[in-house]
């Protein structure tokens, strides 16, 4: 395994920090703790062949970079790096999801929105943009991903904000899911990857359910509406299995809470009686749509309903997953931990996080020593390894691998 990390004829770019910031820490320790290892390895592996990594900072105990946006009881703030960072390629981290961490204006206690995490990524930036050899955004969760096309008299608020990005010096701007990745065309002149977990949610079906048969007899590919339909269509086909997609009828004429209700499904597809069923998509926000098509599918006669989603925003709350769980609509949600889950989710019988830390590593490192990464990309060649060797062994090979 650690012969895949070694990169024998590319040194890194520059000397690799991690700004991470408050609201994802404890993923971006994970993260670190894994290029760790991968650069211990690389550097034994070297040594075995006699080769020699003359390199600064190459192996270190860790890559974290201290930095910190403190407030002003007004609530402004400001950016803080508390080492140097000159010549360094930067990667700062921000989950703008993260609802959970809290400041003070006046003496109000005020909950950290998407805006706010977005001006203290920006923040960073500023301070390190002047020195660092390059600076790099991971924003799993793309800041205004959803706002990412024109209607009528709106404004266009993802494309602005990558705009922005690059303005003050952003080089790469890595994100997961993105809702839609063609917002990329607002800065068609600098780097802009969107990665997906595809691999890491089959490892964590397989992990789950040591009873998953992987054929049309019984499993099935839902998208629970059009937009999805790339996600539902790549997983399907590396899995030889069939799709069945929902599309959505919704009432025009109104407008509940920001967006059109829907008024019905309607499901295109083969049967779906006595199969596993998941259910693939980038996103729980309320979960309406996602608990609709679940149990138009078990109304439906199928087997199991799985839920397949990067990531899991829960804004509605978790008592409709539990009633739906309870009446047996749904069998088990799995998402990423690529952006913050409540405690209380983490508890939930229900649920199952995919570990995307070591992706994210070998993206930071792939990203550093500035080595193609279309073997990231798309990973069809790493999920078809695994469903041929979880085909002729099962669950025990998987394991020991795993």
């Amino acid at each position: 395994m650690a012969n895949d990390y070694v990169f024998n004829d590319s040194l890194p770019v520059a000397p690799l920090k991690i700004a991470a910031l408050a609201g994802i820490k404890p993923f971006a320790q994970k993260v670190n703790d894994h290029i760790v290892h991968f650069r211990q390895n690389d550097a034994e592996e070297l040594l075995r062949r006699q080769a020699d990594l003359h390199y600064r900072g190459y192996d270190i105990d860790s890559y974290l970079l201290d930095c910190h946006c403190p407030r002003f009881g007004s609530g402004e703030a400001k950016g803080v790096l508390e080492e140097s960072v000159r010549g360094a390629d930067i990667f700062i981290m921000a989950d703008v999801t993260n609802h959970s961490l809290t400041y003070k204006i006046s003496g109000h206690i005020n909950h950290m929105s998407p805006d706010d995490h977005y001006q203290d990524m920006k923040r960073i930036i500023g301070a390190c943009a002047a020195t660092a050899h390059r600076v790099n955004v991971i924003m799993p969760f793309l800041y205004e991903g959803r706002q990412h096309k024109r209607n009528n008299r709106e404004s266009l608020d993802c494309a602005m904000a990558l705009q922005e990005l690059v303005q003050m010096g952003v080089t790469n701007i890595i994100t997961f899911d993105a809702h839609d990745p063609r917002v990329q065309n607002a800065i068609p002149s600098h780097g802009f990857d969107n990665f997906m977990p595809t691999y890491q949610f089959v490892k964590t079906l397989f992990r789950h359910d040591k009873d998953l048969k992987v054929d049309k007899d019984h499993l099935m590919i839902i998208s629970p509406d059009e937009g999805a339909m790339p996600r539902a269509v790549y997983l399907a086909n590396n899995l030889g299995v069939d799709m069945g997609m929902f599309y959505k009828r919704r009432d025009y004429s109104k407008i509940v809470n920001g967006r059109n209700p829907i008024v019905a499904h309607e499901f295109l597809g083969t049967s779906v009686e006595g199969k596993t069923v998941l259910i693939i998509d980038d996103m729980i926000a309320s979960g309406e749509s996602m608990l609709d098509t679940a149990r138009e599918l078990k109304d439906r006669k199928a087997k199991k309903v799985i839920v397949c989603c990067t990531f899991g925003l829960f804004t509605s709350g978790l008592e409709r997953f539990d009633e739906f769980y309870e009446k047996g609509y749904i069998d088990h949600v799995v998402t990423t931990n690529l952006n913050y889950r409540t405690p209380e989710l983490l508890e939930r019988p229900w649920y199952t996080e995919a570990d995307m830390s070591k992706y994210m590593a070998a993206i930071i490192n792939s990203f550093n020593h500035d080595v193609p990464i279309g073997h990231a990309l798309s990973p069809t060649e790493k999920i078809q390894k695994l469903l041929r060797r979880y085909h002729a062994d099962g669950y025990e090979y998987y394991e020991t691998l795993y």
